[in-house]
């Protein structure tokens, strides 16, 4: 008994901790808002929401609703959603994001009967929200925990899933003051983790009974991406015959690496596309002075110049078929922590990818090297020095090329299934017709 009302204690007192951190989370929004464009839509987007699903959302709607932190995590539930959508067709999709950069770009999701915020955590926003929503299964995509939307969501009993989560030992789920997020983690009815390492980990502490590895869908996308990618006339003629290096979600450290590595006489014949992880005026502008010879991409499509041998892509949301003209990748942010993007994006091509030193958060960046489709090039060595020489070796080894492209494929391709596992999970458990 002791034990167990210490227990309670510990709970009540992180309790105080996360209103704290909500409170502090908030207030800090509101005075950053009129100075960050993303603070601002954080803030202005969630401005009379509750409102908002209520007139659109009927109480005779049957509705499943899966929530996403960001793009990338939207795209890991995103195969899941369409596959629910196609075996539930008399449900209607809820999807709500925490992130502006989420939920900006994929705000008119096609995919999705409605697209909203999800509203602050609190015990009275978690009550409204699913009175509104009344959904009949609910999905959380990898790191969301939100203490008050999954407590109501389980006294509910609305099945509750977490998919294509990635745990990590230093995690709080793992540590001694880590109780309220083990309660949560504990909500669910099923956890789908990518790897051992993760489901090792809920064994621990006691969460393997509702715990298994499904894999990430993240897989299943870029498959289904690379089978029905966009073409673009204007990249084709701008790569013509020539070998392109595909540069995707950059950042300024990425950028100036990749200028380093074109110094090298040896790749005067390589092309480069280039799409920086943020497109706006000052960072536009920023590239065109580090490449001098470059065109937008826009200015591109309306007037070709045949000596182009750069582009800036300044548009959003066609990097994923973009990779499809490469010869080589080179994936941004592995100059800049926390990490790298999606690399899986450019390797289901069969292509080698490269990127900087922060990818070890990134488990296929990892298991990529491993197998020989990736190379991680290092601050300590001249880092765009030694991407030159690494293109150009590729560049005149057809083999070598062949061999690191054909790795990074059938590495993609061998991780495929994640979808249809929990899908299977879903329509063996519950009965949603």
């Amino acid at each position: 008994m002791q034990l167990t009302l210490q227990h309670f204690k510990r709970i009540a007192l992180y309790l105080v901790f996360y209103h704290i951190f909500l409170l502090v989370f908030k207030i800090s929004l509101w005075i950053a808002a009129p100075f960050n464009g993303k603070a601002k839509s954080w803030v202005a987007g969630r401005k009379g929401v509750l409102k908002k699903m209520r007139s659109q959302i009927n109480p005779q709607d049957r509705v499943i609703w899966m929530h996403v932190a960001s793009l990338g995590e939207f795209e890991q539930g995103r195969p899941l959603l369409e596959q629910l959508r196609i075996t539930y067709p008399s449900h209607k999709i809820l999807l709500t994001f925490f992130s502006p950069s989420g939920y900006e770009v994929q705000k008119n999701y096609q995919g999705a009967d409605w697209v909203f915020y999800l509203p602050m955590d609190g015990p009275n926003t978690a009550k409204r929200f699913l009175d509104i929503a009344h959904p009949e299964l609910v999905l959380f995509v990898k790191y969301e925990f939100w203490f008050y939307y999954l407590k109501k969501i389980s006294y509910r009993k609305i099945p509750l899933l977490l998919i294509a989560a990635l745990f990590r030992k230093d995690m709080s789920f793992f540590r001694w003051y880590g109780a309220i997020s083990r309660k949560m983690a504990a909500r669910f009815d099923h956890l789908f983790v990518q790897d051992k390492q993760s489901l090792d980990l809920l064994n621990k502490i006691g969460l393997g009974p509702i715990s298994s590895i499904a894999g990430d869908t993240r897989f299943d996308r870029v498959i289904e991406i690379a089978k029905n990618h966009a073409t673009f006339n204007a990249i084709e003629i701008f790569k013509g015959d020539s070998q392109v290096l595909v540069a995707g979600s950059t950042w300024p450290g990425d950028e100036k690496v990749i200028a380093r590595a074109l110094e090298n006489p040896a790749l005067s014949g390589l092309k480069l596309i280039i799409a920086p992880h943020e497109v706006n005026d000052n960072h536009l502008e920023e590239l065109q002075l580090l490449f001098p010879t470059a065109q937008l991409f826009s200015s591109y499509q309306l007037t070709p110049n045949p000596t182009t041998t750069v582009l800036i892509v300044d548009s959003i949301g066609i990097l994923s078929s973009l990779y499809s003209y490469a010869t080589f990748a080179f994936v941004g942010g592995g100059f800049k922590l926390p990490g790298i993007h999606n690399t899986l994006e450019a390797a289901v091509y069969g292509i080698p990818v490269f990127f900087g030193p922060h990818h070890q958060r990134s488990l296929e960046a990892v298991e990529l090297i491993a197998i020989k489709g990736a190379i991680a090039l290092q601050t300590d060595e001249d880092p765009g020095a030694k991407l030159g020489f690494y293109l150009e070796s590729l560049f005149t080894d057809p083999l070598q090329l062949t061999k690191m492209g054909n790795a990074a494929y059938q590495y993609v391709h061998s991780k495929k299934g994640a979808t249809e596992a929990i899908m299977d999970f879903i329509r063996k458990r519950w009965s949603f017709n």
